[in-house]
């Protein structure tokens, strides 16, 4: 039986993602060396990955010169929010207030990082 489609980028993709995220428009042969820390794979491997990317709609192919560049065609901002929203869907029962309080009581927060956490809280406030 089939995996059934996912709503979200996979593990692989996300870190694939990243990469075009943070180097921008990169041929294939760009990518494995930087996806050495998450899984070591051959560049065959990320080339049919990255095409399936395509067919999501998360990449762009376009050629240049005697190459492929793949570009993104979705953005982090809204692939991450739309990732966290699922999560508080599934998780939370839509609540993100209790999704803010478990990650507020489960992570480790120095005082700057609660200084920056108020600020926005406020800046939030303020907008309402």
């Amino acid at each position: 039986m089939a995996r059934p489609t996912s709503l979200h980028p996979t593990d692989l993709e996300m870190e694939i993602l990243k990469v075009l995220w943070r180097d921008g428009p990169s041929p294939v042969r760009h990518v494995p060396d930087e996806l050495v820390n998450f899984r070591d794979l051959a560049h065959t491997s990320v080339l049919t990955i990255m095409n399936i990317m395509v067919d999501k709609g998360y990449l762009q192919r376009v050629k240049q010169d005697n190459r492929f560049v793949y570009n993104p065609k979705i953005t982090r901002r809204a692939t991450t929010r739309n990732m966290l929203k699922d999560l508080v869907r599934k998780a939370f029962d839509g609540s993100a207030v209790a999704a803010m309080v478990n990650l507020l009581e489960s992570a480790d927060l120095d005082p700057k990082t609660l200084k920056q956490l108020r600020a926005a809280i406020d800046r939030k406030v303020k907008e309402q």
